[in-house]
């Protein structure tokens, strides 16, 4: 026998070893082969629960006053006196500082005087005019100048009445721009009085989003000055025109002055409920996948991941209704989807540890019957 003939031969007996018994592959005798079995995923799960949700629009709003008022000096002069401070309430006409009168009070005196002479003189011109001795335009010309000299008269009774800055509106002084002794000029401005009930939210909504919202409806708003607290509030009117600028519509919300939690120029966020959903099907957020703008979730059953389509419905919080693709009571996958496919075996994080921690006692109690024994 050739080397070259030895050499096949004993291949064709390792073959033939190989072959009985049984390879990666082996026939499992009814022509069928061992497939590898598929790693369990390990997953968190949570039960599809019935429940109400609620669906809120949310955005950003700035506190502003319902009414408020810059008080400017409405003549000049010297700051003699001041009636309040910042933080006092004052009523509407209420005195909030005393300018000097000393000039306008001779102004007046000498408007008086001037004023009395000149109706002296047209009531004696009155008589003199009936019986015809003096023409009708001296006549005429006298009473026009009583009536100048009343219109003065009044000018510098008013220039002295303004010498007393009021307040136009009842509410808060919140600010106070003089000071005793400051030279004022006309027209310059003295105080700020705000009026802080009620406040109003002002904010903004996208036009494709104004539909949802309409007047009386309940608002909720947060500030980061009260983290803890929720103050209520109402849409109280709703802008007829579209920002050709932003593409936003100004809504307001009147809200109540919460005591002295709240001031205007505050920034907050709101929520505004337009519509609620009783006996609804709802998931964690983090159930949902979406790939392609579709939403799916991953549904346990008989210990494997199935994929379901599903139509999302509400969202409010961590929670989101399914409007269909599970039912209640169904156990869908919370953590861990990013690594399932349809039809993937799971280990449910959680259920065997509560599984064999009920089993434990049992455990115990059998070896010690068996070590006793």
């Amino acid at each position: 026998m050739s080397r070259l003939t030895g050499w096949s031969v004993v291949l064709v007996l390792s073959l033939g070893l190989l072959g009985a018994c049984g390879g990666p592959n082996a026939d499992n005798g009814d022509g069928s082969e061992d497939e590898p079995e598929e790693p369990s995923i390990p997953v968190e799960v949570a039960a599809a629960e019935l429940g109400s949700i609620s669906a809120a629009w949310r955005g950003s709003a700035t506190l502003e006053a319902e009414a408020e008022s810059a008080v400017v000096a409405r003549v000049g002069g010297i700051v003699e006196t001041l009636y309040v401070e910042e933080g006092d309430h004052v009523d509407a006409g209420a005195p909030l500082a005393q300018l000097d009168t000393d000039q306008r009070a001779l102004e007046l005196r000498q408007s008086k005087a001037e004023l009395e002479r000149l109706r002296a003189d047209h009531d004696r011109n009155k008589a003199i005019f009936r019986e015809n001795l003096i023409s009708r335009e001296l006549f005429d010309r006298t009473r026009f100048e009583l009536e100048s000299a009343q219109a003065s008269h009044d000018m510098a009774k008013l220039a002295l009445e303004y010498s007393t800055i009021r307040s136009p509106i009842q509410g808060t002084v919140s600010e106070r721009l003089i000071k005793v002794g400051n030279l004022v000029a006309a027209n310059s401005p003295a105080f700020h009085v705000t009026q802080f009930d009620p406040l109003l939210a002002i904010f903004h909504v996208p036009e494709r989003e104004i539909h949802k919202l309409g007047k009386q409806q309940a608002a909720r708003l947060t500030f980061d000055a009260w983290p803890d607290e929720i103050f209520p509030g109402e849409v109280d009117r709703i802008s007829p025109v579209v920002n050709p600028d932003t593409g936003t519509v100004k809504v307001t919300v009147k809200m109540d002055k919460a005591g002295n939690k709240l001031q205007p120029g505050m920034f907050g966020r709101v929520r505004i409920l337009y519509d609620s959903r009783n006996d609804a099907v709802l998931v964690p957020a983090d159930a949902v996948v979406t790939e392609d703008a579709r939403d799916a979730v991953f549904v346990i059953v008989d210990g494997k991941a199935q994929r379901r389509d599903v139509e999302v419905g509400f969202s409010e919080g961590n929670v989101v209704q399914i409007v269909s693709g599970v039912d209640v009571e169904e156990t869908v996958v919370i953590t861990g989807q990013a690594a399932l496919r349809d039809g993937s075996p799971v280990d449910v994080i959680g259920q065997d540890d509560a599984a064999s921690t009920d089993e434990t006692p049992d455990a115990e109690a059998a070896e010690t019957s068996s070590t006793q024994g």
